[in-house]
């Protein structure tokens, strides 16, 4: 049996989320097309016949500005201290440059082989995804294989998954069998929940919202707090996911509250789990 830890690092917004879904086979981090998504570490286990991946789905490496992206970098910088291996998402469809290369030399400074993942080439035509392939050859020079891959349709993943896999350490899997992920069910639903307002919002909006779960108990039904149309289509596109991840029908009661500068405040990021 082989098992460990892989760490996934890169700019944001290189699909690293969907990637940590695409390789898991379930919903444990959510996606958007907004920069600051992923806002802190999530775990995401991969299960095969003989090995155990645990996927450390970290935030974009990023320049801290406010309390909460010191936290978030933080959460980067403390993610890839132990894992037995780092891979590195980058987007094919956009050219490389001096943010990547200071990440990788970030990751190689860790350490650990570093597999890169070359993500989003459904975008590209074939010969487009040769250049890319060579011009990331000469961005990072240490590494143990690069992977051409999609998230989005799945291709190139089970390759990866393998590639992965085979770099592990042998020893005995973390979690049961089952189980995709270490967040708590009360984070897991906060997430969905503001997965689909970053659907639903613009400008800086998106930014500026966080979500935290009050009070978890049995349904009574299938309503969503009167809180305005935008409020009551977050709730709407929120429920099926929450329902699958929690087996049954749910009552999603959801209300808005306005914190100003909360994002500056180190209490309620605390409170907010960040």
């Amino acid at each position: 049996m082989r098992s460990g830890f892989v760490g996934l690092a890169g700019r944001p917004n290189v699909g690293k989320s969907t990637l940590t879904n695409a390789l898991t086979g379930a919903h444990v981090a959510i996606v958007s097309d907004k920069p600051q998504t992923t806002r802190q570490r999530a775990l995401g286990v991969v299960h095969g016949d003989d090995y155990q991946i645990v996927l450390v789905d970290l935030p974009g490496f990023q320049r801290p500005f406010d309390a909460l992206t010191r936290r978030m970098q933080r959460s980067v910088d403390d993610g890839l201290r132990d894992v037995d291996a780092v891979l590195l998402v980058l987007d094919a469809s956009e050219a490389s440059g001096g943010g990547d290369r200071f990440i990788a030399e970030q990751l190689a400074a860790t350490g650990a082989p570093v597999v890169i993942a070359l993500n989003k080439v459904d975008r590209l035509k074939p010969a487009a995804i040769l250049e890319a392939i060579a011009a990331v050859s000469e961005l990072v020079s240490d590494y143990v294989a690069l992977h051409p891959v999609s998230a989005r349709t799945g291709d190139g993943i089970p390759e990866l998954e393998a590639e992965l896999a085979a770099l592990l350490p042998e020893g005995p899997p973390y979690f049961e069998p089952g189980v995709d992920s270490d967040q708590p069910l009360e984070r897991r639903i906060a997430e969905l929940v503001r997965e689909q307002a970053l659907a639903r919002t613009r400008e800086e909006v998106p930014h500026a919202i966080a979500v935290m779960v009050e009070e978890l108990k049995a349904p009574r039904g299938n309503l969503v707090g009167k809180d305005g149309a935008t409020v009551r289509a977050i709730g709407s596109a929120a429920r099926p996911a929450i329902e699958e991840l929690l087996g049954g029908s749910i009552y999603l009661d959801l209300r808005v509250k306005v914190r100003k500068g909360w994002r500056r405040d180190d209490a309620l990021l605390e409170r907010f789990g960040l």
